[in-house]
């Protein structure tokens, strides 16, 4: 099976399940209870919390455990909403776990231009005093963009000063150093199983100062922002798998890089193939905008649809967006922000490495993938 799906889940890490599986058999202790065994689960979530905060640069008091990124992002939303008055902007190609909230909150979203960078200008436009939040997602879980939330954030700052600024770095955490590039966010939203961990567990900080309005109340876990029994053996498999990630990113990155790379380089020479949000210098396309693991186009004269069929009956798993909802192969909100038709768009693919990508799938994908699309345009399907 060649796995190449990665953007929308990642193998569980070794790590991740033994550390999983040592607390569902020796410390099944409620967290919030006074005896040895509930201290001792307490204290796992506060040992979590110290990992974690090392890979996202902040205090472990202000990560706020989650059942998963869309909590974190639907509360960091609804809970700015909560807390102050204000129109909520957003970035047209961020997560349907922000833009969904944001239409339900009637708020406004950001353009974007052709390479799916961020339209400062536009920002600068809808931005007044009025405005209570701004959510830019660091990488764009379908196209791999990375944005830079520096100039954002100078821009969100001085035009409307008491703005929050929320990034979505579920799919960033993996690959770029979110402490240093998501420094200027007020809150910071993570999902475990992107990074190893399983799925199910996620987190979001808060900074200190920041208030935001909880979304369910009760016992009054997590500074009383996130009630709940905390899920004590989710949440030490994510720290464990972020302990792993921290220390193995950078060569993670460089190798992945590589693959990617030559991958991508294959797939140009498809015909009438579009790399997103790649520019080409001489003929060398520059994928500095991109995460490592993302490799992804649209290709014209196929659906998407039987091109993923013809992959699987290879056993090689990939998609055609970002998987937020029922599975269904939906048009791209994120290709038609940047431009692309919606015959081109349905053209388009996914091929998403991670930490357990072997350039043997490479390998396999670079001779399939043309040769399917060759065999698309002939049928005509």
């Amino acid at each position: 099976m060649i796995y190449l799906d990665n953007a929308a889940s990642t193998p569980i890490r070794p790590e991740a399940i033994d550390a999983m599986t040592t607390v569902l058999s020796d410390c099944y202790g409620n967290p919030s209870g006074a005896h040895k065994m509930a201290r001792e689960a307490r204290r796992l979530i506060d040992d979590a919390r110290d990992t974690l905060s090392h890979g996202l640069g902040c205090d472990p008091k202000e990560i706020i455990f989650t059942a998963g990124g869309t909590e974190a992002d639907n509360l960091a939303i609804f809970g700015t909403q909560g807390s102050r008055d204000g129109t909520i902007l957003a970035s047209v190609t961020d997560h349907h776990a922000v833009i969904a909230p944001v239409e339900q909150l009637e708020g406004e979203f950001i353009q974007v231009d052709e390479s799916g960078l961020l339209d400062l200008d536009h920002l600068a436009h809808l931005l007044d005093e009025n405005v209570a939040l701004v959510s830019v997602g660091l990488v764009n879980g379908e196209t791999g963009i990375i944005q830079d939330l520096e100039p954002i954030a100078e821009i969100v700052r001085s035009k409307a000063p008491k703005a929050l600024i929320h990034t979505d770095a579920v799919q960033a955490f993996p690959w770029l150093d979110v402490a240093s590039l998501a420094q200027s966010a007020d809150l910071i939203s993570i999902a475990g199983h992107k990074f190893g961990s399983p799925k199910g567990v996620g987190a979001l900080v808060v900074r200190n100062g920041i208030e935001i309005s909880p979304m369910q109340l009760g016992g009054g876990q997590e500074l009383g922002i996130r009630s709940g029994t905390q899920n004590t053996a989710a949440i030490v498999a994510m720290a464990a798998a972020a302990d792993v990630t921290l220390m193995e990113r950078e060569l993670t990155v460089e190798r992945v890089a590589k693959m990617r790379d030559v991958l991508a380089d294959n797939l140009q020479g498809v015909p009438q193939s579009y790399e997103t949000g790649v520019s080409l210098h001489n003929g060398i396309a520059d994928r500095s905008h991109k995460i490592a693991g993302s490799c992804h186009f649209c290709f014209e004269g196929i659906e998407s649809e039987a091109l993923l069929y013809m992959l699987e009956q290879e056993n090689i798993l990939a998609s055609a967006a970002s998987s937020c909802s029922s599975g269904a192969q939906d048009p791209s909100h994120v290709l038609a922000a940047m431009g692309y038709s919606r015959n081109l768009a349905g053209g388009s693919l996914r091929l998403s490495l991670g930490h357990a990508t072997t350039w043997e799938d490479v390998d396999v994908a670079m001779k399939a993938v043309p040769t399917f699309i060759e065999n698309l345009r002939k049928t005509g399907s």
